[in-house]
């Protein structure tokens, strides 16, 4: 997700210990507890690894250890084109304004409807979930993708619109912008080795902000906060936005994230309104997107209520187009980023989600009930029960779940009921003093290995300036490793280590940390997305946004050591086009399909001015008149086998 959703804090307990203090203060410790003697972090390998012990002599022979990652790494850079590992292919598979209908009329940049987009594939196309169908005879592989599209950039889109959106957006082109966010499901078989869409298939699926009718489930479902004008008795949502990130559950049904919401609101709330608080808390009041202009309801001084009922999980069952999907309330409220999530060892789900703004936190929702993969039918209600849990990091390594339930005597007095609490979670973590995170956006877990992956994007505006904190300015990121006790994912215990402090090891004002082995192009900056492939392996893909300059290499896809000698030696397999980040990494069952997301190429964040005339490329069609267009990428290795 581009930096623009977090350039404001509005986390009022910040500053508690940061995560790098508690990370400087645990690796000072332990190395003078050993030794006797206190060095900075940046003074040692793997300043948070307890566990990683490396020799002199392995130092010195390069082919000591045998990467899992069979290919030939390219190089950083930056140009108009995508680049991938030699011996693969990628393909592009969908653009934005392609039909996924029979019948749907072909991208036409000068003739756009909000009717049109609706039976084309969406803009900003950003989390890939790969849902496989039972194969069919002449295809290879049917599956279906499930597709988030995150948020408009009209600019981009619309060749009439210059710097000033605000007074050039039409009525007309704002209900184009709504059809084009929301989700994709898209059915897509593998014919003669080559991926194409099935535009005929029944499974085929836009839901949109325009018009789709999404039904409020769990314990918050109801509740006076979430009843609006048109929506008396708060059950019933038309559409989702800023869907981000996401995952595709054991019984096959697809979560999609909605994160930024805030961003689509206007109006002003009175500083006596009940909901005043709630609405600084979650950073309304910059409207980028102009929806008020022309729809009351997201315009908050009409409908104070419409921004509590975004910012939710919502639950689609992709093999029925036809069903209603559904905002599980009982996995919280706020910009989430994913919910990749993995049955623990008694059966139950555990969802690990990230609050992707400064400041924010890290969460898990365990389910009450146990899943059951014999009868799917059974999960249809599992996520409307259940309990989210909030991390709280210690300086020995240490890491506690904090459950955020009513029953809490600090939350008690502060809210009315579990639905309150639910509605404006980040104060209720807030109270029970979880560790403000530097973005937390995808977390992974690895269910091969028992561990989980907290992606952390980047945090320039933490301000505490003393030795223990050696990155306040943290433009670059970094990867956790969490260990869950007894390796039980719904344990409310566990510890943490640092696997990766990103940016250039070659810059020492980065303060950067990874494996000395790490080449000139394995390491990477602003972690965003992750996926583990079919072999166990985890590949991170990145968005730095408007710090690319910081970098000086474009974004993209990067496999990542986790285990034995190697940890954290990375190496760079795909990179996206000027402009674009990467995100949404998904292989098919057999591990050889790898699925991208190039999202939002040419648009020119460090500038602030995303317009066609100006674009940064013009992938991936090249051509006069035709804008960038986000797009999926497929990658498939030239002589078969594994990708990477």
């Amino acid at each position: 997700m581009n930096e623009y959703n977090d350039n404001h804090i509005t986390n009022p307990s910040q500053p508690n210990s940061s995560l790098y203090e508690i990370c400087e203060r645990r690796f000072s410790r332990r190395v003078f507890l050993k030794t006797g003697v206190a060095l900075g972090v940046g003074s040692a390998l793997g300043a948070c690894d307890a566990n990683q012990v490396i020799t002199e002599t392995a130092w010195r022979d390069n082919n000591s250890y045998r990467s899992n990652f069979d290919f030939i790494e390219i190089e950083h850079g930056i140009d108009e084109y995508h680049h991938v590992a030699p011996n693969h292919t990628a393909d592009i598979l969908l653009r934005w304004g392609d039909p996924i209908f029979e019948g749907a009329p072909e991208f036409d940049v000068n003739k756009q409807t909000a009717e049109s987009q609706l039976k084309q594939f969406g803009y900003n196309n950003d989390f890939i979930g790969f849902v496989p169908l039972p194969s069919q005879e002449s295809l290879k592989q049917s599956a279906l993708l499930c597709v988030n599209h995150e948020y408009p950039l009209a600019g981009l889109m619309f060749p009439n619109i210059g710097r000033d959106i605000e007074g050039a957006i039409t009525a007309q082109q704002v209900d184009v912008t709504k059809a084009a966010v929301g989700v994709s499901i898209v059915k897509v078989d593998l014919v003669d080795d080559n991926w194409s869409v099935d535009l005929t298939s029944k499974y085929n699926r836009r839901i949109s902000a325009l018009g789709t009718e999404i039904e409020l489930s769990g314990p918050a479902a109801g509740h006076a906060r979430l009843q609006t004008t048109a929506d008396p008795e708060g059950r019933n949502v038309i559409g989702t936005f800023n869907n981000c990130a996401g995952g595709i559950t054991p019984w096959g049904t697809y979560l999609s994230c909605e994160e930024n919401f805030n961003f689509h609101f206007s109006g002003e709330m009175n500083e006596s309104h009940p909901e005043i608080e709630n609405y600084q808390r979650y950073n309304l009041g910059t409207d980028l997107f102009y929806w008020g202009k022309y729809d009351q309801r997201f315009n908050v001084s009409k409908e104070p209520n419409e921004p509590n009922r975004f910012g939710w999980v919502v639950e689609i069952d992709p093999m029925d187009s036809t069903s209603t999907p559904k905002k599980r309330t009982a996995l919280g409220r706020f910009k989430h980023e994913g919910a990749e999530n993995v049955v623990a060892k008694d059966g139950r789900l555990v969802i690990y989600m990230g609050d992707d703004q400064r400041f924010e936190y890290l969460y898990k929702f365990v389910s009450r009930d146990k899943v059951d993969l014999q009868n799917k039918q059974a999960n249809k209600n599992l996520l409307d029960d259940g309990t989210v849990f909030v991390a709280k990091f210690y300086v020995d390594g240490q890491l506690e779940w904090l459950p955020i339930e009513y029953s809490n005597p600090i939350l008690a007095p502060h809210f009315s009921s579990q639905a309150d609490i639910l509605i404006q979670m980040r104060s209720a973590a807030d109270l029970l003093g979880a560790t403000p995170m530097d973005r937390p956006e995808d977390v992974i877990p690895n269910k091969n290995t028992g561990k989980v992956y907290v992606l952390l994007t980047n945090n320039t505006q933490r301000d505490e300036t003393n030795a223990a904190n050696p990155r306040e300015d943290n433009a670059f990121g970094h990867i956790i490793e969490i260990t869950e006790e007894d390796e039980n994912f719904a344990k409310n215990k566990g510890r943490w280590d640092m696997l990766v402090k990103c940016g250039d090891p070659a810059k020492p004002e980065h303060d950067a940390d990874w494996h000395e082995q790490t080449s000139k192009d394995g390491w990477f900056a602003s972690p965003d997305n992750g996926v583990v492939d079919p072999n166990g392996r985890l590949w991170i893909s990145t968005d730095q946004g408007a710090k690319t300059p910081l970098s000086g290499t474009a974004d993209g896809l990067w496999g990542l050591e986790t285990e034995g000698e190697l940890r954290g030696i990375g190496k760079m397999f795909f990179r996206v086009p000027n402009g674009a980040e990467m995100c949404g990494p998904v292989f098919s069952d057999d591990g050889e399909s790898l699925f991208l997301s190039v999202q939002h190429p040419g648009d020119d964040e460090s500038t602030g001015v995303s317009r066609i005339d100006s674009a940064l490329t013009l992938w991936p069609d090249f051509q006069e008149g035709v804008p960038p267009r986000p797009s999926i990428v497929v990658v498939r290795k030239k002589n078969g086998g594994p990708v990477g």
